[in-house]
């Protein structure tokens, strides 16, 4: 009897997927994953058995659509028999949960136990299992994987888990996405992506035009020199670095560079760029395909997005826009662009869609860009995390900011920290003098009409504060100044990128711009204010707001004030946000002279996170409940994946259809129609609408629904997935959307 792993409705059985080919190359390309750690026959192992559960009557017959069959069990139970108790169940938890994710032990432990048919014994004349010996080591543990420790140890093996699970789900999906195409005639979109050295001459190219363009200063001196220093520590082996230069160094374009660089030298694929905050990764893209791409070609569809907000209407070639979408399921593509939050929840999920990429990770170079900003609570697990891909997944981790944090096992009360880091920059100590453009100044409490009347005596200013509240309080309290501008959350990212380019276009032409403004353009985004205003925060966010200052030197030296805001009604900050400030007036006072040198940024972290003291770095006790199933690998993967976020929030989003400043854009209208008429995909509307975008509290979308403000689109098949603004006179050019009022209506959308 021949059987199949796949049929297809319009052939004959002689076309079918045939089971041993699908097991045996399912096996080959999760093999060739797992070879730079010399896992190779454990990934043949688990694409050999994932499927051999196929091998049954019962199954056969599903393929003729008759009844629902468990394929996966009977391979998860012959892993542990033949692998044994430790290796065995490794494999076991990766083939019991390809299709339906990793599970908890105990989840995995009564799966074993269950009652399965036996695959017909002809498997064993068509396959051929590694044997146990070229498996395992001695120490029972993946070959060649190095534990950092003890404690660790369990870490370590539910990682290696984690990544032959990647292996094993990306290989199944490939191998079966190209039987279909096969069959059905496709043109195969993967892979044919420029190589990484085609790809470091370009940079060259676009950082040589760029020299020729720039003015002769003394900062653009000194970001060649920081760039040359950079690229020329390539050759170093793979492993931790620090790239530490201030704001307005040239960190973007120098970490791209050593990036393809250290990756041509040591056979590295890939450069994951990992951005903390959603709003920069748009335009930090679009330097890289900008810095890439010849002028001659179309898209760079190499250069791939992996974020909430993706919207693929600003890629104009369909073919680019397939590609792109098949790279990010993935990441096979030379260059990734991703969140801190899709990069680090990726790493501790449990689900086939969130962890197929995993394996791409390994052999890569990581450039983690504001690695200060990775939250308090999760910091413990991220950094173990960090030195497991370099320690033992060939990966390079470049730690790129501005105000580093203390994350090395030298700094004090930094438990787990990492080891064997190196500097990448020049002397960052003289980099911190020679590019200091700012100084900071407290100017102690400050109420609204106070702050507004400094304000308005600058003609071009910032002024950040904590909360989206404080923003829309304090620029309605400029009455309309000449250049007010307000910019927070409470608008969609379509509407912010507009009300950027009217702020660099009026500081551009000296023309008087008074920006209010939340910490969302603190990271990443190109402003040059002539003068800084920062509420009390972290000293990472102050001085990421002094990077805001003065950024091209056109003055020897300007003020970025800092103040206390006069306590109100909902200006209360949050504990986290409290315990930074706390620990930075501390700072403030004990480094008055330059609170923003390598030593006070030093002791400030070091501060914080003494203050909130090691369980308080990891919060949800992810590397205690992972080290304590070492032994037994009964490891909470279903639990940990669902208690691992990066952001802890109970905002909902509703979409606005925003039209844009002239008022003629229509696509989001047009996205929710074809959305409501099935015309699109949920998941492909969900990214393209995400331009669209707002988060607000639950009671907020609530009441915009009970007024009859909103509409919820196919609640039957998505639940609240879609709710969209209807009256659009509560979202405002200037603030954004507002809910106070749910039932608010202009008088002009009421005439008739």
């Amino acid at each position: 009897m021949t059987y199949y792993a796949h049929s297809y409705e319009s052939f004959d059985r002689a076309e079918w997927h045939r089971l041993s080919v699908h097991l045996t190359d399912t096996a080959s390309r999760a093999a060739a994953t797992l070879e730079s750690i010399g896992g190779a026959e454990t990934g043949r192992a688990v694409g050999l058995l994932h499927d051999i559960g196929k091998y049954t009557l019962a199954f056969q017959r599903r393929l003729e659509g008759k009844g629902r069959v468990d394929h996966s069990t009977a391979g998860a139970k012959l892993a542990v028999q033949r692998y044994g108790p430790y290796l065995g169940k490794m494999l076991a938890c990766c083939i019991a949960g390809h299709h339906a994710g990793l599970a908890d032990g105990v989840a995995l432990n009564e799966r074993l136990d269950t009652a399965v048919p036996d695959p017909d014994p002809v498997w064993k004349d068509e396959i051929v299992l590694p044997s146990p010996q070229e498996l395992a080591a001695p120490t029972r543990k993946p070959r060649n994987l190095k534990f950092r420790s003890r404690e660790l140890a369990g870490f370590c093996a539910s990682f290696f888990v984690r990544m032959l699970f990647s292996a094993l789900v990306d290989a199944d999906y490939l191998d079966t996405e190209a039987y279909y195409d096969g069959v059905e005639g496709r043109t195969r979109l993967r892979g044919r992506h420029p190589a990484l050295p085609e790809l470091s001459r370009r940079l060259d190219i676009h950082l040589e035009a760029l020299t020729k363009q720039a003015t002769t200063s003394a900062v653009n001196r000194l970001r060649q020199d920081v760039l040359t220093h950079v690229r020329n520590q390539a050759e170093e082996r793979p492993g931790v670095f620090t790239l530490t230069v201030p704001t307005g160094g040239g960190k973007t374009l120098t970490s791209l560079a050593f990036a393809l660089d250290h990756a041509f030298r040591h056979g590295l694929t890939r450069v994951i760029y990992v951005i903390p905050y959603v709003n920069i990764i748009e335009q930090t893209a679009a330097v890289f395909r900008r810095a890439l791409q010849p002028d001659d070609e179309g898209a760079a569809d190499f250069v791939v997005e992996h974020h909430s907000t993706f919207d693929e209407g600003r890629i104009e070639n369909r073919e680019s826009q397939d590609k792109l979408r098949l790279a990010m399921e993935n990441w096979d593509a030379p260059i990734i662009v991703t969140t801190a939050v899709q990069f680090f929840e990726s790493l501790f999920a449990n689900r086939p869609s969130r962890c197929r990429k995993l394996h791409r990770i390994a052999n890569s170079v990581i450039i983690l860009d504001e690695a200060q900003t990775l939250p308090p609570g999760r910091l413990r697990p991220c950094v173990v995390a960090l030195d497991e891909l370099a320690r033992n997944w060939r990966a390079s981790v470049v730690l790129c900011t501005a105000t580093q944090p203390a994350l090395r096992a030298i700094d004090d009360k930094f438990m787990d920290g990492l080891e064997g880091v190196r500097e990448l920059a020049p002397e960052p100590k003289r980099l911190y003098q020679a590019l200091k453009r700012t100084r900071i100044r407290h100017e102690g409490t400050m109420d609204d009409m106070q702050l507004a009347g400094r304000l308005r005596a600058a003609p071009q200013v910032l002024c950040i504060v904590n909360t989206r509240r404080h923003a829309r309080e304090l620029y309605e309290s400029l009455d309309a100044a000449e250049g007010a501008t307000h910019l927070t959350t409470l608008m969609c990212a379509r509407h912010r990128r507009e009300c950027l380019a009217a702020v660099h276009e009026r500081l551009a032409t000296a023309k008087p711009v008074r920006l209010i403004a939340t910490s969302l353009v603190e990271a990443g985004v190109d402003l040059d204010f002539p003068v800084v205003w920062r509420a009390e925060a972290g000293m990472d966010s102050i001085t990421q707001a002094a990077g805001r200052c003065n950024r091209e030197g056109r003055s020897a030296v300007a003020d970025v004030f800092v103040f206390e805001p006069a306590q109100a009604e909902g200006r209360k900050p949050p504990p986290e946000l409290a315990q930074a400030a706390d620990a930075a007036r501390e700072v403030l006072r004990q480094h008055s002279g330059d609170p923003t040198s390598l030593e006070a940024l030093t002791a400030y972290f070091r501060k914080l996170y003494w203050v909130k003291g090691v369980e308080q770095l990891d919060t949800a006790d992810i590397l205690h409940r992972l080290s304590e199933r070492g032994s037994s690998l009964d490891f909470p993967f279903e639990s940990i994946a669902h208690d691992f976020r990066m952001i802890e929030t109970t905002m909902v989003p509703v979409i606005v259809p925003y039209r844009g400043a002239a008022d003629d854009d229509d696509t989001a209208e047009t996205l929710i129609a074809r959305l409501q008429d099935g015309h699109v995909r949920p998941g492909q509307a969900a990214r393209s609408l995400q331009p669209y975008v707002v988060q607000v509290p639950p009671p907020a979308r609530a009441g915009l629904l009970a007024a009859g403000a909103a509409e919820v689109i196919g609640e039957s098949r998505f639940g609240l997935q879609f709710v969209v603004v209807r009256n659009l006179d509560l979202y405002r050019d200037d603030v954004g959307l507002t809910w106070d009022d749910p039932t608010f209506r202009m008088i002009e959308s009421l005439m008739v």
